[in-house]
């Protein structure tokens, strides 16, 4: 099973409006010189990147908002919102078209992951979800899930949108293994010694070769895969600083008062990222880069 781009027949009026305005946009840039072509080139990219994050931009905004103006007296438990919320954008995104079967399999496959994770670190202390609500399990919203559901959904969508290429791509099978290790370690360490950098070393040897090809428009571009897991993690990061901001969710150091998440679960957040890009992989299969006809 993988991941494919939309056939003819799923283009909407509104896709082939934005083609269009894009391919008239591109005229425009070449005309003007080097400059302009990169700077819609970049214009380009960040409306994929935005496209990329729709799910997990979404959920950063719902907890934004209802922090803000959600009423406190409500029938209905903020959490509780934020659960039925996340429903609602996940079927409105496949109705659209705006999200495959195949990626809404990867994200409901990273909820059940990223929800098991969440009942045994909330029983540990770890952290804690300060809010009453009904959907739940144990001390664990159902919410919660879906923000680790949101990492995969743009690993799944980037991929799709940016039509991801590789070289050097470690196998499958050494990738899934790893990703065992990651996750296996997120409950063991609470017993056994950490192994988290031991993990870090393995990733940085298994994906250290590895360039990723990125396609913005007619050309792919490339970056090593390591930098971009950690560019990725770091805006995990920035969003989990929002999450705790608005009380979605606390660690014991914010119990008096919010404080930055420290950098320590960058860390964390990068492990837990492999996971996801992992999952996706095993979906969308990574295709080997070819220039010229060769690979």
């Amino acid at each position: 099973m993988r991941i494919r781009p939309m056939a003819g027949a799923a283009r909407t009026n509104t896709l082939g409006m934005l083609l269009a305005w894009d391919e008239q946009a591109g005229h425009w840039a070449r005309t003007r010189g080097r400059g302009a072509v990169a700077m819609h080139e970049f214009i380009c990219f960040g409306l994929k990147q935005a496209a990329a994050c729709l799910f997990g931009g979404s959920m950063v905004l719902l907890l934004a908002l209802s922090w803000a103006f959600y009423p406190p007296d409500a029938a209905l438990a903020r959490y509780d919102f934020l659960t039925l919320a996340a429903l609602a954008i996940q079927c409105v995104l496949i109705a659209s078209r705006l999200e495959t079967i195949e990626e809404a399999k990867v994200i409901l496959l990273f909820h059940g992951v990223g929800t098991a994770m969440e009942i045994f670190k909330t029983s540990m202390g770890s952290w804690i979800y300060p809010e009453p609500s009904l959907l739940r399990i144990g001390g664990v919203p159902l919410f919660s899930g879906f923000m680790y559901a949101s990492v995969g959904s743009y690993i799944a969508r980037a991929w799709r949108l940016f039509d991801f290429r590789f070289t050097r791509h470690p196998p499958l099978a050494a990738t899934a293994w790893l990703a065992v290790a990651i996750y296996l370690n997120f409950f063991a360490h609470h017993f056994l010694p950490d192994m988290r950098y031991v993990l870090f070393a393995a990733v940085a040897l298994m994906f250290g070769r590895t360039w990723v090809y990125f396609r913005i428009r007619q050309v792919h571009r490339r970056m090593p895969l390591l930098l971009g897991f950690v560019l990725v993690a770091l805006f995990i990061w920035f969003a989990e600083n929002i999450g705790t901001f608005t009380a979605a969710w606390r660690y014991p150091i914010q119990h008096h008062g919010w404080r930055m998440v420290p950098l320590s679960k960058l860390g964390a957040w990068f492990l837990l990222m492999i996971i996801s890009y992992v999952m996706v992989g095993a979906v969308a299969r990574p295709t080997e880069h070819r220039e010229n006809g060769r690979s």
